[in-house]
This record gives C-alpha cells, structure tokens and sequence, in this order.
C-alpha cells in the first residue's frame, strides 16, 4: 500500500499534544461542530452518526493495469475490508464517501464480482452518499446511493475539492496530506488530517495512493500560514503535531 505508515512513533508521542480520547482517536472541531479523527483515516461525525470518508480510487489497480503498469490486484479488496472494519467499529447510520471514490469514470464497471458483493452488502447497512470527485464526476454505474457535488449539512460543507472561499465548515479531500517531523536526527512522515477551527482535510484511505506534503503550496490558501494542525496517524493512534512542528 502507497500510503504506508513511516517511522517511529516515540517521534510522534515526543511532540504530540494530549489526545481527547483514549482508544486511539482524537476530537477535532471544526465550525463548533465535533468531529472524531480515527487512525484509520476516516473522520466519525456523532451528531449526524455519520462516517466521513474520501479518496477511495477504487479500482485505481486495474486503471493502472490498462496503461501498462502492473501492480498486484488487490487494492480495491484491501481499501473494502479496511472500510467494512471501519463501519463495524462505528456502526454509522450514513457514510459519506468525499470524491474521487472510483480512479476513474469506469471503476464501478470494472469492479469484480466478489468486490462488487461486498460494497453493495455494506451500503444496504445505512444510507450511502458519494460526493463527486474530478476522478469520478459521474455517479457509479449500478450501485445506487444518493450523489451529490456538495452537501450542506449541520454547520459543515462536505465536498471534494477544498475553496479557498467559502470555506468554513468545509471538510473536503483530493490532497491527499501528509505531514513530516524530524526529531533528534529521526523522519517520520504520515498520512494525516489537516485542520484547523475552519476547515479539515481528510487523507486518502485507498491502497495505491500517495500524498502531498501540507507544506507544499497547495495547501498555503487553505490555512493562515502555519496555524494548522497535522493529525498525524499511526498504526493504533493520532498524534496531534502543529504545523510549525513539521519539516
């Protein structure tokens, strides 16, 4: 899996802020409005009992395979399982899936039969929302779910691609953050959330995905320069890292 998990979590524990909770997560309000962060990466919104989720690329494998890049095929299996153990722990009434959920505009096609089984058996379990992502702008073909480009819902905008305007209460994808600290000459680079009072950006929960320094300049509009926070994940923990931590 691209988005691996690197480095040592005593770096993490030796900069990380007290956590809110004691089962790995950590609370994260965004617009007065609760939010807890997994390490899982997947964000569980209690007021809505609903599981925020983004950047699936389902299907990415084959869409690779097509072009010549041969990868195992087993990415979409792997980011189903992870997710099914996702709503197992959180038993959500909603899933709310932020775009780019399929690689490309053809995933829902290509997806095999056992895979398609087990992603129609976990939406039967509660009310299914796919926000449109600019990998997959149309609604997946044959799987039902409601799909929207957007929805306003409780103080919060859940969409795919952040606004520089319009932006509070977003909470959004597409990035793909990751953040990096370096302690007594040790790296750690994870996969993260990034937050502020305004706004969150998930991280990418699909196999097969890389990520985006949020020091890089695209996320500079999005945040008032380094008062931001990095929720960075581990296997079993988010450590909350401010931003003038990272390197």
């Amino acid at each position: 899996m691209t988005d691996s998990l690197d480095g040592d979590d005593n770096a993490l524990m030796a900069l990380a802020e007290p956590l809110a909770g004691h089962d790995g997560t950590c609370v994260q309000n965004v617009a007065g409005v609760d939010l807890v962060t997994d390490p899982s990466g997947i964000a569980y919104w209690p007021a809505e009992q609903a599981l925020l989720v983004a950047d699936l690329h389902l299907e990415k494998g084959s869409s690779l395979a097509r072009r010549g890049h041969m990868l195992p095929p087993y990415d979409t299996q792997e980011t189903l399982s992870r997710l099914a153990r996702c709503m197992d722990v959180w038993r959500p009434k909603r899933v709310m899936s932020l775009g780019d959920s399929f690689h490309d505009s053809e995933g829902a096609q290509r997806l095999g039969l056992p895979n398609r089984r087990a992603l129609v058996s976990m939406m039967s379990r509660c009310d299914w929302l796919w926000i449109t992502g600019n990998h997959d702008p149309l609604p997946p073909e044959g799987l039902g779910g409601d799909v929207m480009d957007e929805l306003r819902l409780g103080g919060l905008i859940l969409r795919h691609e952040p606004q520089h305007t319009d932006c509070r209460g977003e909470i959004a994808g597409h990035l793909h953050p990751k953040a990096r600290i370096v302690r007594r000459g040790r790296s750690v680079r994870r996969s993260c959330f990034a937050a502020d009072a305004q706004r969150m950006i998930l991280p990418s929960f699909g196999s097969y995905t890389g990520g985006l320094s949020v020091l890089d300049p695209a996320f500079s509009p999005l945040f008032e320069g380094r008062k931001f926070h990095a929720l960075m994940r581990s296997e079993g923990q988010v450590y909350r890292i401010a931003a003038r931590e990272l390197r």
